[in-house]
């Protein structure tokens, strides 16, 4: 199988082929069509498979342009290093498109964020205690978020942030989809995956 068969659009082939990829690792392949049917999906692969490009192939070809303030897509990650790794592959992923994407996390300038945020964002990249501190200064508005991202499930609860993930998915819209990529499945990541995502396909 390559990229060719996941029935892309001209912008994401060109950026494939600008990084020299040609064929999806398996959970590349196999999420793509459940993604972009809009199920809400739970992904299990080992780190380094590719797994944001897994969620964002499918995410980026049906994410129509629009010049709304509020973001559209939300990924959560555990660490700064993860906001910044995640912001760069969609960057490079999106390279002809014209998406704005933006990431945030603790330990820098919430101010500067914030006039960030100001300025529109389409896909947005935030630990989640930053995001929440954004929301409540009022800089943030959730309301129109259409794709939440769980990505990597499992470092994120160990981390302690379960409460924060569902205080989070509660201020996102009841009609969303929601993705949950993880390393491994412990009782709590499946537990978790059971009360936010409604029927997910397992990949």
């Amino acid at each position: 199988m390559t990229f060719q068969d996941l029935n892309l659009n001209t912008p994401l082939y060109n950026a494939l082929d600008d990084l020299g990829f040609t064929t999806p690792t398996p959970i590349q392949a196999e999420s793509f069509n459940v993604v972009a049917g809009g199920k809400d999906v739970v992904g299990i692969a080992q780190t380094g498979t590719g797994k944001t490009f897994a969620y964002m192939l499918p995410i980026l070809k049906n994410l129509p342009f629009s010049k709304q303030e509020n973001p559209r897509v939300l990924i959560l990650v555990p660490t700064r290093e993860l906001v910044v790794q995640v912001v760069n592959e969609i960057e490079k992923l999106s390279k002809y498109i014209n998406t704005r994407v933006l990431g945030v996390y603790g330990g820098t300038n919430i101010n500067t964020q914030a006039k960030d945020l100001s300025n529109g964002v389409d896909i947005l990249v935030a630990t989640p205690g930053r995001l929440l501190d954004l929301h409540k200064q009022d800089c943030i508005n959730l309301d129109y978020i259409e794709t939440l991202v769980l990505d990597e499930a499992d470092l994120m609860l160990d981390m302690g942030f379960i409460d924060d993930v569902r205080k989070i998915e509660r201020l996102c819209p009841s009609e969303k989809q929601v993705l949950l990529f993880s390393a491994t499945m412990p009782a709590k990541v499946v537990q978790l995956a059971n009360t936010i995502l409604k029927e997910p396909e397992t990949v």
